[in-house]
């Protein structure tokens, strides 16, 4: 072994023993005939000290040492006469007998500390240098020790692990699938799984009554702060289950985590809120509730008073800030314009403050009488020193989408949306189905085998678009951390669902007769859930995106930069799969 100790286990009850320990050297500092060399590894740090009077060799040697370099060092532990309580190592330092040169490194892109000097994608071009700080490696630290209890925990409850195919077939519905050509079957292409769903369908039907999978899945769809085209989902299935053995399941495994992980105990029952209410109430379908400015609607109150803005309007809603009534003329003005980004799309933004006196001055006050601004004001229950921010709109679901874009930015410009705050609830009764007025079909909310509410089948043939789906969404801090849902088992129903998304039998036969042959056999009621394990790790670390509890992640256009791919292949390899390259200007 090149090491008898880590860099970050020696204490002061090590004093006197001699040791040898191996690492990347993260400092070098020289003071007169002392030279001080900080050993890191992912343990910890331990401070070397080099002596001139002792071992001028030695030392000579030691001062030749630069950023980086790895290095094997024998010493005495002894302690530090200038402790530094802020390590865990602070007490002792290592009287180097011996230093042995295990490699020398160039000088790095970037510096290898918590607060880095590197950009974003100097980093991912670099990511095994960046993974060596510590704010990196903690964060996959937390992702290992997560996935242990996750194992654990679903163990317990009885739960098989088994793995299912990465090279299936393709399936036109949902996100883009990433396709892989086959070579011993020309022409013919796999496709890597967006989620093991159908599998795990029939892992049931196999008698697997309890199933788990820590799984890469896969989806070709533009990226944003909490998405990669490769992700890993803690995906699960459970037979001879309805909706609130799920629920119950999954929050158990939930709360384990948040006291196992983070030590914080959850005692109460997860909220549990209806899609339609999340929509109405805020805007979301994953809404962050550690802070409250519901949505009032203000139609009955502010139509009909001669401002075309909201007389014109389908909707007329807005949100009540406690003690926001400071903002400045300034600040109003820059919310108006948050608002009216492209990506957020509003048109404008009516705004009113309850003044110390009770009475409400707004923006608009030339077209509304005081007594209709008190009710205004009445209807948010509003309180001298509040601010209220009204939004309007043709569309009403998009205005609340709006409304919701405003809401987060003044939870967070008013500190509301703390880290170290959870708020667990569970989103259930949504659409089963979603029109799309430009393909004139519906699609599936979730996916095709979603099973309708019992006590909403007779509504597919009449009415579609009022049935409501046996699926959840757990959503901690505005994030959907994991959905499911009570599947379809019958294949007499599962042809009536395929038959509403516009498949023909031929085609439901062809995609996935598979499954509906298994249906045939026996198939228990089942369903599952699947938790994103990149959202979670990412939550509890207090990030703001995914990637940097992954190792190696894709940036913002798909790349992994450190090894340059997606890139061209050879024309030998694309004659062996029969492939050819027609790239079209764009």
């Amino acid at each position: 072994m090149y090491r008898t100790n880590t860099c970050g286990e020696l204490r002061a009850s090590d004093v006197n023993n001699t040791v040898t320990l191996a690492g990347w050297v993260q400092k070098v500092r020289k003071m007169g005939g002392m030279t001080f060399v900080d050993l890191r590894d992912r343990y910890g740090i331990t401070q070397l000290v080099f002596n001139q009077e002792t071992d001028a060799a030695l030392c000579e040697k030691a001062n030749k040492l630069a950023r980086e370099y790895v290095i094997q060092v024998t010493g005495v532990v002894k302690e530090r006469s200038n402790k530094n309580l802020t390590i865990p190592t602070g007490e002792i330092e290592i009287i180097a007998s011996g230093l042995n040169v295990l490699n020398a490194s160039e000088t790095p892109p970037f510096t290898i500390e918590d607060d880095t000097d590197g950009g974003d994608d100097i980093r991912m071009k670099y990511r095994y240098l960046d993974l060596r700080r510590n704010a990196v490696r903690s964060n996959l630290e937390l992702r290992h020790r997560m996935t242990i209890e996750v194992r654990s925990y679903l163990d317990k409850q009885k739960f098989m692990e088994v793995e299912t195919p990465v090279l299936i077939s393709s399936t036109p519905e949902g996100a883009r699938d990433f396709v892989v050509p086959s070579r011993m079957n020309p022409g013919q292409f796999y496709a890597l799984p967006q989620s093991p769903q159908t599998f795990k369908q029939l892992l049931m039907v196999s008698g697997f009554d309890r199933y788990f999978q820590i799984v890469k899945c896969f989806r070709d769809e533009d990226l944003r702060a909490d998405r990669q085209p490769e992700f890993t989902q803690i995906d699960c299935e459970m037979s001879f289950v309805e909706q609130e053995d799920i629920l119950n399941t999954f929050e158990g495994l939930s709360k384990h985590l948040f006291k196992s992980i983070l030590n914080t105990e959850i005692t109460e029952p997860f909220a549990r809120i209806s899609w339609h209410d999340a929509m109405k109430l805020y805007g979301s379908d994953k809404p962050d509730l550690r802070f409250g400015m519901q949505f009032v609607e203000l139609m009955d109150i502010m139509k009909g008073h001669g401002f075309a803005v909201f007389d014109n309007a389908n909707y007329v809603g807005g949100i009540c800030a406690e003690g926001a009534a400071h903002y400045t003329r300034k600040q109003l003005d820059s919310l108006t314009d948050f608002v009216k980004r492209p990506q957020i799309g509003a048109k404008g933004m009516v705004y009113a403050r309850v003044e110390a006196d009770g009475t409400v001055k707004s923006s608009v006050d030339k077209f509304y009488s005081q007594d209709v601004l008190q009710q205004m004001k009445n209807a948010f229950r509003a309180k001298p020193g509040d601010l209220i921010l009204i939004l309007s709109g043709d569309d009403v679901m998009k205005t609340r989408k709006q409304l919701n874009e405003l809401r987060l930015e003044m939870g967070s410009q008013l500190g509301l949306r703390d880290k170290n705050k959870f708020s667990c609830l569970w989103v259930v009764d949504f659409p089963l189905l979603e029109w799309s007025e430009e393909d004139e079909r519906f699609y599936a909310m979730h996916h095709p085998f979603t099973s309708p509410k019992p006590e909403d089948i007779h509504l597919l043939d009449s009415d579609p678009g009022a049935v409501r789906a046996n699926a959840y969404d757990m959503v901690i801090n505005g994030v959907e951390v994991g959905g499911g849902s009570i599947r379809i088992h019958d294949s007499g129903l599962q042809n009536r669902m395929f038959k509403l998304l516009g498949f023909t039998e031929e085609q439901a036969q062809a995609q996935f007769g598979f499954l509906l042959n298994a249906f045939k056999y026996g198939a228990p009621p089942h369903g599952g859930i699947a938790y994103g394990l990149d959202r979670w790790v990412s939550l509890f670390a207090g990030l703001d995106s995914i990637r940097d509890c992954i190792a190696f992640p894709k940036n913002n256009s798909g790349r992994d930069v450190m090894i340059d791919a997606p890139s061209v292949i050879d024309q030998a390899q694309l004659d062996e799969l029969h492939l050819s390259i027609n790239l079209q200007e764009q």
